[in-house]
């Protein structure tokens, strides 16, 4: 019951844009994997997913995150429930190249949307290969309403969605929060990354990674 109520406070932060992040010298689990000894670090059985933060309470003006910051330019998405799926069409798009026009860009990301839900909703014999994002996906609430819910385009996205696409779409995908966000305030124009979907898809490949930037109240960009 504890574990379920501490995951509860962390979803209500991410929530709510509340969530403040602290880096961590090596791998830590999904808030929403349960422990388990004898399966690996995510309790899954595999180390696809990678993260390099967790919650934390206080910072300290010399946090080893800072030792991760990186610059970028900030590409707006439109924050019409898509923002993810947006970002992440518009991001692979750039990638190879490609320039989507608004109708694009909308029209791309709910097939992404629906792509997750098609995954997770109607492919049973199929479900047990995104196992992290049913997790994921259970902690907050039953598979029915979830798949209820994913079928509405004002479907907000986040990392269920991400540990399903990034296997879908063979993408790697690398999550940031401002600067400023980590600081708990005040400057700061760089960006820090807290997690890591599809690393796997990076070896031996030149797929480039897309770069979201999640800040506050739920919603990404794409960084570029």
């Amino acid at each position: 019951m504890a574990h379920k109520l501490f995951n509860e406070d962390i979803l209500e932060q991410l929530r709510n844009g509340t969530a403040k992040f602290e880096l961590v010298s090596s791998a830590v689990p999904s808030v929403a994997a349960t422990p388990n000894r004898n399966k690996s670090l995510f309790g899954i059985g595999n180390c696809s997913t990678l993260f390099f933060a967790r919650i934390g309470s206080s910072f300290g003006g010399q946090s080893p995150a800072m030792k991760k910051l990186e610059r970028f330019s900030v590409q707006k998405v439109t924050g019409d429930g898509r923002c993810l799926f947006r970002a992440l069409v518009k991001g692979m798009a750039y990638n190879k190249g490609i320039v989507l026009n608004q109708r694009e860009e909308r029209e791309n990301a709910d097939e992404l949307r629906m792509a997750v839900k098609e995954a997770v909703c109607e492919n049973e014999g199929d479900r047990n290969l995104y196992e992290e994002a049913l997790i994921a996906i259970t902690v907050d609430e039953p598979l029915k309403r979830y798949c209820q819910r994913i079928g509405r385009s004002d479907f907000w996205g986040g990392e269920s969605e991400l540990l399903v696409l990034s296997k879908l779409c063979k993408q790697p995908i690398i999550v940031y929060i401002p600067e400023h966000e980590h600081r708990g305030g005040g400057l700061g124009s760089g960006f820090i990354p807290i997690a890591e979907y599809g690393s796997e898809f990076k070896k031996g490949s030149s797929r480039k990674a897309v770069r979201l930037l999640y800040s506050g109240r739920n919603h990404y960009d794409l960084l570029l």
